[in-house]
């Protein structure tokens, strides 16, 4: 099946939704315009139930089939926050929010989710119920663990989740996913190495912890290049480095943050250990102390296997089996989605967003021309999982 005729019907307000939202840009969990915006719309469509507040400032909306009486329920789930990036697109619905912006198509996937919902509540033409997930703060502030947290997938009976996310440069009308890991996990480090400060000219009266710095950042990535499978994936980025406050002064102390991200469960723990062992002795070996602080944050996003190839075969319905890439590679960004699918099988699929800037790039825009096939899909995967 094709682009579903009502989806092609309604393409020009969801894409005035979409642009609406992309003018009016909010962060993390603090996305209440976007949130009421979210609620009225489901409301107008006619949702047996549409609940507001769920991990925090999260909507959601069930709607029941009118055929036969199952009790199977498929979710079905959303982003809506923005990033705190200044916008350099010019275009005529441009962020309004000095400092924010949709630069990772959040806007969109909640348009395209709006559209589903709406196209659902019109027809119900499935056996089962429908609920749509519209969630905040993906960007960092985990607001999928917040959701499940207060209940989402006990509360609604969710039997199956699903998310999508659009995917720059990949061409218009194309899919793409891959069954087990698929993004990466995302953790946190900190190092705070105290030495002793002094004279600049003096060096030899100090414990310099820049130096001890440069080392042990060094001696870091040797945890990717000699520690880790060849076969598995890792990385280690150190991102910041503080330190001093004068060119003639040899600081107290310096601190380093960054991030790591892995792909597998047994590397996430042999990572976290050999970085903690080298910035211990490596601050030793200079007469230094060091504190090392790792934050584990969003688990590895996994895809069911069942559940992965059902998806696959809904999106090559909607764009044809030769636009479906069923063994994506693995990428190591990170997606809060992974706590949704650590409590339920589902999968997270990719959908083409055509030529553009990358995902958080300050001239990023989502494609309105992949409304209609994100949509299409929520839509069959719905009348699909629940065919009565």
């Amino acid at each position: 099946m094709p682009i579903v005729n009502r989806v092609a019907d309604l393409h020009a307000d969801i894409t005035a939704w979409r642009r609406d939202l992309h003018a009016n840009p909010e962060i993390l969990y603090e996305v209440h315009r976007t949130a009421a915006t979210v609620a009225d719309k489901l409301k107008a469509f006619g949702c047996d139930e549409v609940v507001t507040g769920l991990g925090r400032t999260g909507v959601v909306g069930v709607i029941r089939g009118r055929k036969g009486k199952s009790e199977r329920t498929i979710g079905l789930r959303a982003d809506m926050d923005a990033l705190p990036i200044t916008e350099a697109t010019g275009l005529p619905y441009k962020s309004t929010a000095p400092g924010k912006m949709h630069a990772c198509g959040h806007d969109g996937h909640t348009a395209m989710l709006l559209g589903a919902a709406r196209y659902l509540a019109e027809t119900r033409n499935f056996n089962g119920t429908a609920v749509v997930i519209f969630q905040p703060a993906e960007e960092g502030g985990a607001g999928g663990k917040a959701m499940c947290d207060d209940g989402l997938m006990t509360r609604f009976g969710i039997d199956e989740v699903y998310g999508m996310h659009n995917s720059p440069n990949m061409p218009i009308g194309s899919f793409g996913l891959r069954p087990g890991p698929i993004m990466a996990a995302a953790d946190y480090i900190t190092v705070v190495i105290e030495g002793h400060g002094g004279h600049a000219a003096r060096p030899h009266l100090t414990i310099d912890p820049v130096v001890i710095g440069c080392h042990t950042i060094i001696a870091m990535q040797s945890v990717v290049s000699r520690n880790t499978d060849p076969l598995k994936s890792a990385v280690v980025s150190v991102t910041m480095f503080e330190a001093g406050t004068a060119d003639n002064v040899i600081p107290q102390r310096v601190q380093l943050d960054g991030t790591v991200r892995t792909l597998d469960e047994d590397v996430r723990v042999m990572v976290e250990q050999r970085l903690g062992a080298i910035v211990e002795h490596t601050a030793a070996a200079f007469g230094a102390k060091a504190k090392f602080t790792y934050r584990r944050n969003y688990p590895v996003l996994v895809n069911h296997e069942k559940q992965t190839a059902f998806a696959a075969d809904v999106a090559s319905e909607v764009a044809g089996e030769k636009q479906v890439n069923r063994e994506l590679v693995p990428m190591m960004g990170a997606e809060d989605f992974s706590f949704m699918l650590n409590e339920r099988p589902g999968a997270f699929i990719w959908v083409g967003n055509g030529p553009s800037a990358g995902l958080h790039h300050p001239e990023y825009n989502f494609n309105d021309e992949a409304i209609p096939f994100g949509t299409s899909y929520w839509v069959r995967l719905v009348e699909t999982a629940l065919r009565g």
